[in-house]
Parts: structure tokens; C-alpha cells; sequence
């Protein structure tokens, strides 16, 4: 949200699309914007229409009825990746957005250094991941559907201790098992962590 009002100037009318519970919308709500979400399921969209009174529709970006060139920026968190038709999402995007608005993008970043030096071993390699984007690949597709790239940067995730020393198992289930155990041990498991990898991307641009 920084980074978007960075780029905008101040806070506007903001879409969610693969919004999940809500909490970035009910951030920026909480920091002046119009807020809608897009969320195709119907136990999140339900979440973030009962617990956090927001505005979601449940259904996918194609199929939501909300107006054209009505947004000021659109936010894709961890969605594009897992789009048959990336090129036809950012058209959608594209009739969402009003003139000069911004898209915020933030997916896995298949041409870093960890992710070609783990090849298939790499932790975004998943069934659910239909695409693989490079900065220089991004870029190219947001620039052939009406978008200017204004800043590219790397987005770690915030997740618990726990969860980032589980997912060593499936690599070395026993290494992963004595690093739970010493987390715990000093009070540490709960503890949120969002170190950087370098292996994920957050991409701004404006609609042109």
C-alpha cells in the first residue's frame, strides 16, 4: 500500500482480485481507500464479508460484476502465476482500471538466482503454478497489454518461524524436525519472520 500510494499520490478506489480473507483491503481501508474485493472462494469471500465488512464479491476475476474503469489500482497478490491466461487477466485489469491508475503485482520470481539454482527443487514449483514469469518476461506481457512498469522489487512473505523451518521438510525432514524443536525450545516458533530470498517478486506499473 506504500508502494502504491507512492506512485499514486494519495489513497483512491482499490480492487483486490484473489483477495483470499480480506486483511489488505481492511488495511487500506483503514488508511482512506474505496475498497472491493474479487474472491472465487466462497469460505474466504464469506470471511471477508462477515468478519471484516467488506465489500467481496465470490467469483473469479472473468466473471465479477464490477464496473469498468471504476479503480484507481488494482492489487494481484499471488494470482497471476496460477492463471491459464495471464494476457487476458491484465486486459481485464486493464478495462477495471480508470485512466493512469496502477496495477500491483506480486508472484514468484522464476529467474532469481535461488530459483534457477534449484531448478525443480525450488519451493514455487507446485501444480497450482501455471506460470513461471522473470522480471524480463513480466515485464514484456504487462508492456503488449497496455501497462508501463514503474518499479520492480523483491517481496518476502511473513509467515511464522514454524512454518519457514516446515517447509525444510520436504528437503530434510529430519534437519527440519530439530530446527522445529530448538525453535520452540526458545520461544521462538510463533514468532513472525519474513526473511528475503530474493526469489519473489512485487511489481508496480500504470495503465497507459
Amino acid at each position: 500500500l506504500q508502494l502504491i500510494e507512492r506512485h499514486y499520490g494519495a489513497a483512491g478506489r482499490l480492487l483486490d482480485l484473489g483477495c483470499w480473507l480480506g486483511f489488505l483491503l481492511a488495511e487500506a481501508r483503514e488508511r482512506g481507500w474505496q475498497v472491493r474485493g474479487v474472491e472465487p472462494s466462497e469460505f474466504a469471500s464469506a470471511y471477508a464479508r462477515e468478519q471484516l465488512r467488506l465489500d467481496v464479491v465470490t467469483a473469479d476475476l472473468f466473471s465479477a460484476r464490477v464496473p469498468a474503469h471504476a479503480f484507481d489500482a488494482v492489487t494481484m497478490g499471488d494470482v497471476i502465476e496460477h492463471l491459464p491466461a495471464p494476457g487476458s487477466a491484465l486486459v481485464r485489469v486493464r478495462e477495471l482500471l480508470a485512466n493512469g491508475g496502477l496495477v500491483w503485482l506480486a508472484l514468484p520470481d522464476s529467474g532469481s538466482f535461488l530459483a534457477r539454482a534449484m531448478g525443480r527443487r525450488w519451493w514455487s514449483v507446485i501444480p497450482t503454478h501455471v506460470q513461471y514469469f522473470t522480471r524480463h518476461s513480466l515485464a514484456t506481457l504487462l508492456g503488449r497489454h497496455g501497462f508501463e512498469v514503474l518499479e520492480v522489487r523483491t517481496a518476502p512473505k511473513a509467515f511464522t518461524v514454524r512454518y519457514y523451518l516446515g517447509r525444510i521438510d520436504g528437503y530434510s525432514p529430519g534437519l527440519a524436525r530439530a530446527l522445529a524443536a530448538a525453535a520452540c525450545a526458545g520461544g521462538i516458533a510463533e514468532r513472525i519472520w519474513a526473511p528475503d530470498f530474493r526469489d519473489r517478486m512485487a511489481v508496480i506499473a500504470r495503465a497507459t
